[in-house]
């Protein structure tokens, strides 16, 4: 076999192992998908009828609202699975098996690719499941035609891929599991800093800022205007750079840290 089908072959194996881990122990998924539904039915029925008067500057309405809310759910619950994969990835280097795969013939970085690959498929899974949540509970994409639906699950699929291999680097740098959620959480934190819940020009002068520099917010947008049809304008490129820079650093951190000799 050449080298590549050997790469394919053993990255292949590891996805399925991560696949199963991932359906052994379902209960850190489950936690983590739990935050955003439950921000999500919070903020729709406590606070749907005030925010969306705020924000349309007329009367309450709370579909409104929940239009408006939806697309920063999902990049939050994206946020929220990576935050396993942190926990999955340093929980293999500090059990041993890692050390373990390294004596056997197989190909480098197929540990990684398994990781990454796996948590990808369970961030889309995790994004369909509090989809559908949204859909219950009356969320509809009328404006949004089948190109839009296609361009809205490859952005993301990006943002998927790009916070994976930051949250598999902040998990080879941690020195526990517990270490490495801590150190993963800021990726479910910036979202709450975004327009996921108020646009950015209804902030304080002095917080704008924090909400608009930062990678949430252009794929929020960019998000909202795919399936809503609003004004995209310059924040698809934008949202396109953040998570190619993201996705190229965590590979390059990731892959630096895997490398190293273990002490």
């Amino acid at each position: 076999m050449s080298s590549l089908s050997l790469a394919v072959r053993d990255a292949s194996t590891m996805l399925r192992r991560n696949l199963l881990h991932a359906r052994r122990y379902p209960s850190l998924t489950l936690n983590l998908l739990l935050t955003p539904v439950m921000l999500l039915l919070l903020f729709v029925y406590v606070f749907g009828d005030v925010m969306s008067a705020g924000i349309a500057g007329g009367g309450a309405d709370r579909s409104r609202y929940l239009a408006y809310l939806v697309p920063g759910i999902l990049m939050l619950t994206i946020g929220g699975t990576t935050i396993g994969s942190a926990v999955s990835v340093s929980t293999d280097m500090n059990e041993g098996i890692v050390a373990r795969f390294r004596t056997m013939a197989i190909h480098r970085g197929s540990v990684l690719i398994g990781h990454v690959v796996g948590s990808v498929l369970q961030c889309v899974m995790s994004v369909v499941l509090v989809g559908a949540v949204a859909v219950a509970i009356g969320f509809r994409s009328v404006d949004a035609t089948a190109l839009d639906w296609v361009l809205a699950l490859g952005l993301l699929t990006l943002v998927s891929l790009a916070l994976t291999w930051i949250a598999v680097g902040m998990g080879l740098s941690s020195p526990n599991a517990e270490a490495a959620s801590n150190s993963a959480m800021p990726l479910m934190i910036l979202p709450l800093l975004s327009s996921a819940f108020v646009p950015v020009d209804a902030m304080p002068g002095w917080f704008r800022p924090v909400a608009q520099y930062q990678p949430f917010t252009p794929a929020i947008e960019t998000l909202r205007g795919l399936l809503l049809g609003t004004r995209i304008g310059d924040n698809a490129w934008v949202a396109v750079i953040w998570c190619l820079a993201l996705a190229v650093l965590g590979y390059f951190w990731s892959r630096s840290l895997f490398d190293r000799e273990p002490k």
